[in-house]
């Protein structure tokens, strides 16, 4: 994604490399100042798309724009079908591996951890897509530590409904894009958002998953709309 919009734009691809949410919008925040032209435009996907609107709502100056690609949900109650709905697209094979990793994640004694956590993702991506193009996996490495840390930060936030609330405080337009065959809910974004932020705007992308750039169909009307909120 980052090299197909350097052709229209300046791009910064930070990486996260903190353990915790806080330390994690810090070093967001360090970057953005040190190397870019403020205010930006954050475009985060996934877990990204929910730090940086975390971001935004701690820093509404160094942001004009927040596009937010594939999301995750941000009510509890939007959560409880996600696994359900990735574990009905695999095949038995599949599942049985799947409960094999979750229950190494678990396990104290299992020294890789982050080879573990690959291999789960992996799986979990070939439920998440629709009907991906042929791709390479760029994914420079996978830190479960890491992950599990923030996510559990996150969580807590989800569960208190500060979350949701921190939307108030977001003064730039949020735009959030999203494949129709996403396993996230396109509900649990629309919803609560709408409710707490003041310009928000929606497009659910169809015949696409969790990686619209990876997706046969929805690929070119992605980029177009990228694009256009851009522009």
């Amino acid at each position: 994604m980052a090299r197909e919009l350097a052709s229209l734009c300046g791009v910064l691809e930070p990486l996260q490399t903190k353990a915790t949410l806080r330390e994690q919008v810090e070093e967001l925040r360090s970057v953005v100042i040190e190397n870019g032209q403020l205010p930006i435009t954050l475009i985060g996907y996934s877990w990204g798309a929910m730090l940086s609107y975390i971001f935004a709502a701690h820093h509404p100056a160094l942001v004009k724009k927040l596009i937010m690609v594939s999301s995750c949900v941000f009510e509890e109650q939007y959560a409880a079908t996600i696994m359900e709905t990735r574990l009905s697209r695999l095949t038995e094979e599949a599942r049985a591996r799947l409960d094999a990793l979750m229950g190494a994640l678990d396990d104290p004694a299992n020294s890789d951890k982050n080879g573990t956590f690959a291999e789960f993702g992996e799986i979990l991506s070939g439920a998440d897509s629709f009907d991906p193009l042929p791709h390479t996996n760029e994914v420079m490495e996978c830190e479960f530590a890491l992950f599990d840390n923030v996510w559990n930060d996150a969580q807590e936030l989800r569960k208190s409904g500060e979350l949701v609330a921190m939307g108030k405080r977001i003064q730039c337009p949020v735009v959030a894009i999203h494949g129709d065959y996403d396993p996230h809910p396109s509900e649990g974004i629309t919803i609560p958002l709408s409710r707490v932020v003041k310009d928000f705007r929606f497009h659910l992308l169809t015949h696409c998953g969790h990686h619209p750039w990876y997706e046969k169909e929805a690929r070119e009307p992605f980029y177009a709309l990228l694009k256009q909120e851009l522009q």
